[in-house]
Order: structure tokens, then sequence, then C-alpha cells
């Protein structure tokens, strides 16, 4: 998760708090995806950004694992094709690791 994003996300925080904040992933690997959610849960295990020991707490979620709460006609238009070339079970459980899942 690049710096600006981390910034974002903490100033995000900052203003809602934990319980009022997810954070939505898209990435197409796994180790990405699993780095991003550790980063808003853990803090940035670089400690190269504004996360670095920074625990936030969030759950963070790929945006497949939200399919049933996506209205059919846009997520078939702005996601399925991405479902269909990306190993949607292994980013699934790593994105779900960092959640306690």
């Amino acid at each position: 998760m690049d710096l600006e994003n981390q910034a974002r996300i903490k100033e995000l925080f900052d203003k809602y708090g934990k319980d009022d904040l997810i954070v939505l992933l898209g990435g197409a690997e796994a180790e990405a995806s699993g780095l991003a959610a550790e980063t808003v849960s853990t803090g940035d295990p670089t400690f190269a950004g504004p996360l670095a020991g920074v625990p936030l707490g969030l759950k963070a979620y790929h945006i497949v694992e939200l399919k049933d709460e996506i209205n059919p006609d846009v997520y078939e238009e702005q996601i399925a094709m991405m479902e269909m070339v990306i190993d949607v079970d292994a980013i699934c459980a790593e994105v779900a690791t960092y959640r306690g899942a």
C-alpha cells in the first residue's frame, strides 16, 4: 500500500474511528492484498509509511468477498472480468487472515 493511501486511511481513522470503517481492497494478487490488509490491521510491516508501528485494527475485505452485497449489474460490469483471472480463493484466504477469520 503506497504512502499516500496509508495517510488517507489514517486521516479517515482519526475522523471516524475503527468501528465505522472497513478497507475495501482490489488487488490482483494474494500477497499484495494480504500486505495491504496487514498494514491497516496491525501496521505497515515495511515500516516505510505513516502506518509504520500504528495498529489501526481495521478490517479489510477484498471486493470479491462482498459480491453478494453489490448490485449484480454493477458487479458484472466492473468486477466480474477481474474475478475470472485472479485466484479468488487465495486472495480471500490471505485477506481473511488479518481479520482473524
